[in-house]
C-alpha cells in the first residue's frame, strides 16, 4: 500500500493529478463494503467529487484545444486524441468538449461546478444548449438554466428549456421562417459555393438535386461506412475522408501539377508554383508532393523540363490492392482511418530515383499522417509485425520525452521496446 503525503497549497498541478491517481488506484482495487446503505452513500461522494474533477478536465482540455497541442503529438484533432489516446467513447467526447469550448462563456456553471455545487451532467447540458447563442443571449441564458436546476428540474428538462430558448431567440430575431439566400436558389439545380480560409482550408456548402445526390450517395455512401467497432469517427468525418479520396482519385495520378525545381524537391529554398501561377512555399511544395495525385513538373536550369513525374513513384493498382489487404486501416497505431480512404507511403520516404516503389517498402497512412511523418520523422517509430505489416507508432515531441508518464501517445501502458525508457 503506497501512501500520500501533499501540502495541498503548496503543491503543484502536476503533484495533485499524480497524488490522485495514486489514490484512484487504491481506491479500484478495494472490494465493495457489504453495506448497501454504505456503497449508496460512497456513490453520492464519489460522483460529486468525479463532478469537481471535470471541472480541472475541461480547463486542461480546453488549452490543449485552443493551442492544438495535440497535433505535435500526432493527432489531427481534439476529438481524434480523446478517442485515440483516452479510450473515450464519441458522446463523452462531445460532452468533454463542449464543456471545455464553453466554460469560458458560462462562469456561474464554472464556479458552481468547481466548487460541487452543480453536477457535471447539469453543467455539459447548459453548455450545449448556449452552444449556438451569441455571448449576450449566452449570458442571460446561463442565468435562466442554472434557475430550472435551482428549482430541481432533471437535466433531460433543462436541455428542453434550453432548446426552446434557442426557438424564441430565432422567432424574436425573425430568422425561424426566413429563407435564406440558399433556399431562394431553388432546388432544380445543384450549386456548391466554396471560400477559402486564411490557413489554406477551404469551407464547402451547397445543393445536389435528386439525380445528383444519387451520384453522391452511389460513390461515398460505401466508402463513407465505419470501417470496423473501433472506428469512431462521425459520419462528417467519414464523409469528408471518402471525398477526399475520390477526388485524389485513389492510387491514380491526378491531374493536378506542380511545376518546381530539382533543388527545391529534393531541399531547396526555391519556390514551386501551379499551372496557373500561383506561388507555393518550397517546404508546402514537398509537402503537396507526398500525394499520390500530384505530379511535380521538374524543372533543370534554364527551366528546361527534366520529366512530368515519377511514374514509379506510384503505386501500381495491383500493389494497392496487396496494401488494403494488409493495412484495414491507417499504419499509425491508434488511427482508425480505413484502408479504402489512406495513401500509399514510402516507409523509407520517397526521393528521386533512391526508394523504389516495391511492395515491402510500402504501406498505408491516412492523408494527415503521411503529410505528419514527412515533417516530423523524428516522432515515427517504425517496426514490423510477424505479417510483415509495418507498424508506425506516434512519439512525444522531442521536448516532452523526458517528461514522467508521457508514453507513447495511443498506447496506454509503458511502451512496447523497452530500450525506450519515456521516464527516464
Amino acid at each position: 500500500m503506497q501512501s500520500v503525503t501533499v501540502e495541498l497549497e503548496a503543491a503543484s498541478t502536476m503533484e495533485l493529478v499524480n497524488a490522485l491517481s495514486t489514490i484512484a488506484t487504491e481506491l479500484a482495487q478495494r472490494e465493495a463494503p457489504e453495506s448497501a446503505a454504505a456503497c449508496l452513500e460512497l456513490t453520492e461522494a464519489l460522483v460529486a467529487a468525479s463532478d469537481m474533477q471535470e471541472s480541472a478536465l475541461a480547463g486542461f482540455i480546453a488549452r490543449v484545444d485552443a493551442t492544438k497541442e495535440h497535433a505535435r503529438w500526432g493527432y489531427p484533432s481534439t476529438q481524434a486524441w480523446l478517442r485515440s489516446r483516452l479510450g473515450m467513447r464519441d458522446n463523452r467526447v462531445k460532452e468533454r468538449l463542449t464543456l471545455a469550448r464553453q466554460r469560458h462563456r458560462l462562469p456561474q456553471v464554472a464556479e458552481q461546478l468547481a466548487a460541487g455545487e452543480l453536477s457535471y451532467g447539469y453543467a455539459v447540458t447548459v453548455a450545449d444548449s448556449v452552444s449556438r447563442l451569441d455571448d449576450h443571449d449566452c449570458a442571460e441564458a446561463e442565468t435562466t438554466l442554472l434557475g430550472f436546476v435551482d428549482q430541481g428540474f432533471s437535466a433531460g428538462k433543462v436541455a428542453a428549456f434550453g432548446r426552446r430558448i434557442r426557438d424564441l431567440i430565432a422567432e424574436r430575431d425573425d430568422t425561424e421562417d426566413a429563407p435564406d439566400e440558399d433556399s431562394r436558389r431553388g432546388y432544380d439545380k445543384s450549386w456548391l459555393t466554396t471560400t477559402r480560409s486564411l490557413d489554406g482550408g477551404r469551407y464547402v456548402k451547397g445543393w445536389l438535386n435528386p439525380e445528383d445526390a444519387a451520384i453522391w450517395d452511389g460513390t461515398l455512401a460505401p466508402l463513407a461506412k465505419p470501417a470496423g467497432p473501433d472506428d469512431r469517427r462521425d459520419l462528417p468525418e467519414r464523409t469528408a475522408a471518402a471525398l477526399s479520396s475520390v477526388l485524389s482519385g485513389g492510387h491514380k495520378a491526378s491531374k493536378v501539377t506542380v511545376i518546381c525545381d530539382l533543388e527545391t524537391l529534393t531541399g531547396g529554398n526555391a519556390p514551386a508554383r501551379l499551372t496557373d501561377g500561383t506561388p507555393i512555399p518550397a517546404a508546402q511544395a514537398r509537402r503537396i508532393a507526398l500525394a499520390a495525385g500530384v505530379s511535380p513538373l521538374l524543372l533543370g536550369r534554364g527551366n528546361t523540363p527534366l520529366y512530368l513525374g515519377y511514374r514509379e513513384r506510384f503505386a501500381s493498382a495491383a500493389q494497392r490492392q496487396v496494401l488494403e489487404t494488409l493495412y484495414p486501416s491507417c499504419a499509425v497505431r491508434g488511427c482508425e482511418v480505413p484502408g479504402t480512404l489512406c495513401e500509399v507511403d514510402h516507409v523509407h520516404g520517397w526521393a528521386l530515383g533512391r526508394s523504389p516503389t516495391d511492395i515491402d517498402q510500402l504501406a498505408l497512412t491516412c492523408g494527415w499522417h503521411n503529410r505528419f511523418k514527412h515533417t516530423n520523422p523524428d516522432q515515427i517509430q517504425i517496426t514490423k509485425d510477424h505479417d510483415g505489416r509495418y507498424l508506425y507508432r506516434l512519439l512525444p515531441p522531442a521536448d516532452a520525452r523526458g517528461t514522467k508518464g508521457a508514453g507513447p501517445p495511443g498506447n496506454i501502458g509503458p511502451p512496447d521496446n523497452p530500450a525506450l525508457d519515456w521516464a527516464a
